[in-house]
This record gives C-alpha cells, sequence and structure tokens, in this order.
C-alpha cells in the first residue's frame, strides 16, 4: 500500500509549512494579535481555504483536488492554525445555497458567513419532530409577500447568538408530510421570536428552544421551490454528517486516552501495565486505525473522482461509536477525578489533558455526539436501507 502523496503534493505541503511559518501565529510587528478573521482572508487569498467556493461568493475558487485539500488539513492541523470557520452557517447552510440557493442568495448570504458577519442557527427538531423530522409542525404562512411563522423548535444551538436562522416550517397544510415542507431563511432580530436557554448536563447552555408568534420573512427568502424543503434539507444534513464523521478526531482522541493511561494508576501500578486497560486501548485502536484507512481509501476515491459507495454513510455513526468507547475509558482512569464537574470548554474540539474534569466533560460531550446529525439508531437504519438496501423495519412502516 503506498500512503505517499507524490513529489507534487509534497511540494504543495512545503509551501503551505512556509506560509503557517510567517502567518500563524500573527507577530506583534504584523499588528493583528490573534484575530483569526484575518488570518482566514490570508489563507483563502492563497487558496487554502473555503477552495471549493467562487471568489464571487468569498471563498478561493480552487480547481477540485482531494489530495491538495488532504494536504492543507493535515499542515494546518500540525500548526494548530484556525481552518474555515465552524459553524453551522459555514459547514451547512453555505454548501446548500451553493447547491439549491437562487443566485442573489448566494450573493448576500454567503461570503458574509464565511467572515463571520452573519452568524446562523438550525431551526429543524421540534419537541414532538426529532428522528422523526417529517412531522415537523411549526407552520408558515404567506400573507401579503411575507412568510408568518408560528411554532415552536428545540435543541437549537447557538440561536441566542445567531442572527439567522435557516428553519423547517410546514407550509402546505393538507399533503403528505414530506412534501408540505419549505424551507426558509430567518431573521432572528425581530418581534415574534422568543429563544430560552436550555442548561444542560455539561452546565453550559449550548442549546435553546425558541418559540415564533407571528415572526415574519419575505417570501423570496426561502432556498429551493415552495413545498420542496425536504428534498433541500437532506442537502444540508449531508453536509452536517460529513462534518461529524471525520477520522482526525478520533485518532487525536486515541492519543489522548494513551497519554491518560500512561500517566493514570490502577492499584498502584501504571495503567499501561494493566491487561485489562490494555485489552480495551487495543480495540480501541484496532477501531481507530480501521477508520483510518477507511478515510483513505475514500480519499483515494475522491481523487480519481470515484464514488466510495456506503463507507460515507459509516462515518459519523462509526465515530461517535469511538468517541463514546474512548470516553468512557477515560472516565474509568481518572478515577476520583471523575467526581469533578465538567470544565467549561470544548474538549471535543481542543486537546484532552489528564484531570478528571476534562473527562467528564469529554463522556458528557459524547452522549451529545451519538444524537447529533441524526441519532445513532437512525444512521443504522439509513445504512441498512440505503447502503445494503435491506428492507425497511416492518414495525416502521405500519401506520399508527
Amino acid at each position: 500500500m503506498d500512503l505517499s502523496y507524490g513529489p507534487a503534493y509534497e511540494k504543495l505541503r512545503e509551501e503551505v509549512r512556509g506560509f503557517l511559518a510567517e502567518s500563524w501565529p500573527p507577530t506583534e510587528s504584523q499588528g493583528q494579535g490573534s484575530d483569526e478573521r484575518h488570518f482566514r482572508t490570508l489563507a483563502t487569498e492563497r487558496g487554502y481555504l473555503y477552495r471549493s467556493i467562487p471568489r464571487r461568493y468569498g471563498g478561493s475558487e480552487q480547481p477540485s483536488d482531494a489530495l491538495a485539500a488532504q494536504v492543507i488539513r493535515e499542515e494546518f492541523g500540525r500548526a494548530r492554525a484556525p481552518t474555515e470557520a465552524r459553524g453551522v452557517g459555514t459547514m451547512m447552510l453555505v454548501p446548500t445555497l451553493l447547491e439549491k440557493g437562487e443566485e442573489w442568495q448566494k450573493q448576500r448570504f454567503i461570503a458574509p458567513t464565511l467572515s463571520g458577519e452573519i452568524v446562523w442557527c438550525q431551526g429543524y427538531s421540534e419537541p414532538g419532530s426529532g428522528s422523526d423530522l417529517a412531522s415537523l409542525q411549526t407552520r408558515a404562512e404567506l400573507v401579503d409577500g411575507e412568510w408568518v411563522i408560528h411554532g415552536q423548535k428545540i435543541w437549537t444551538s447557538n440561536a441566542h447568538r445567531a442572527d439567522n436562522m435557516f428553519c423547517l416550517a410546514r407550509t402546505e397544510p393538507g399533503v403528505s408530510k414530506h412534501a408540505g415542507i419549505s424551507y426558509l431563511l430567518i431573521d432572528m432580530k425581530q418581534p415574534g421570536i422568543e429563544v430560552r436557554p436550555l442548561r444542560q448536563i455539561t452546565g453550559a447552555s449550548h442549546f435553546n428552544e425558541v418559540f415564533f408568534d407571528g415572526a415574519k420573512t419575505p417570501d423570496s427568502w426561502i432556498v429551493g421551490k415552495r413545498g420542496e424543503g425536504w428534498s433541500v434539507s437532506r442537502a444540508t444534513l449531508k453536509h452536517e454528517r460529513n462534518s461529524i464523521g471525520g477520522a482526525a478526531q478520533t485518532s487525536a482522541n486515541l492519543a489522548a486516552i494513551t497519554e491518560l493511561a500512561a500517566a493514570s494508576l490502577v492499584a498502584g501500578a501504571p495503567a499501561l501495565d494493566d491487561p485489562e486497560v490494555r485489552q480495551r486501548l487495543v480495540e480501541i485502536e484496532g477501531y481507530v486505525k480501521s477508520h483510518l484507512y477507511s478515510s483513505y481509501w475514500q480519499l483515494t476515491r475522491e481523487s480519481q473522482g470515484r464514488e466510495a459507495g456506503m463507507l460515507p454513510l459509516l462515518n459519523k455513526i462509526i465515530s461517535t461509536n469511538i468517541g463514546s468507547d474512548i470516553a468512557r475509558l477515560g472516565l474509568d482512569l481518572v478515577g476520583d477525578g471523575g467526581l469533578a464537574g465538567p470544565e467549561a470548554r470544548s474538549a471535543q474540539w481542543g486537546k484532552l489533558g489528564t484531570s478528571g474534569a476534562d473527562w467528564v466533560f469529554q463522556y458528557m460531550q459524547s452522549l451529545g455526539s451519538a444524537i447529533a446529525g441524526g441519532t445513532a439508531n437512525i444512521q443504522r437504519n439509513i445504512v441498512a436501507e440505503r447502503g445494503l438496501g435491506l428492507p425497511r423495519d416492518a414495525a416502521a412502516s405500519q401506520k399508527h
């Protein structure tokens, strides 16, 4: 198996390393402090970030090249430099607009979303419509050129900070539940919208309830055609699941749990010498390596312009399963440190240490990761039905 990238890509790697050495972190002489937005602007101008997005929308408009993109990801990760801004706007809405949006929508929303000028939240889940999202009840009625919205959303990340929301609402009463939904963009800073934070087990309030009581949005702020929001939402969820299922984070967390095992004691001896701990670590490493080599195979197929079959459907569920196993082992290793409160930072994306607070947070975070972007059982159904071609579960197909 040849895992090298070849001379042309190694040359690109050296160019990227040179850019990062000069530009990150910014020096005082550059006068930028720790301004990540400025760094992303420089990196985009050099063609390293937002490569698939046209320049007229704020991207760098580079030719599709999966290996070049991978080299850039590796070097930015090695330098701990900011990559493309995380958030549902960048990771989910922008690709959806590129695929489904009208030209004026792309012109108006994509560039300010990439720069961070517009912050978005996602209005999908409702109290009675989570996994069965198509049963949603939030409704929108077209009145004098505006959609008037009533209903409730829940588990809405960062709604308390968001400028806008991309939202699914029922606009066609009396038709089948999938056919009656539209995909609307909504200004969050208006009367008729109430945001209530939800306190999480970690102590943070990242999620919110959102109540609509006559909120309005222009009739043109609809992505795709009226009543076809379900197909538009499929594009959005595809990008969300891809963002959750990468192999880089599982590899980083394997290194962190190995470091924790080296620093921990079991019955007065190093945890790495304990047979049970070693067995659990070996099992986790096996899953991590299989995920990693699967990602290499998918990368190879992508670089050749070929489909990777059903494997991309597995990425999200595999990564969350591995994350759960690592978090459980970490909680066992910290012992009494597991009685500490979770540290108020996103250990999922930062470097995990050896403190109990770190691993309490990681464990709690892993519970939510198995739900985000589609619960584990829903993901298994998708793999079974769309990947393996199996029939739907008879019980799930029954009408109640």
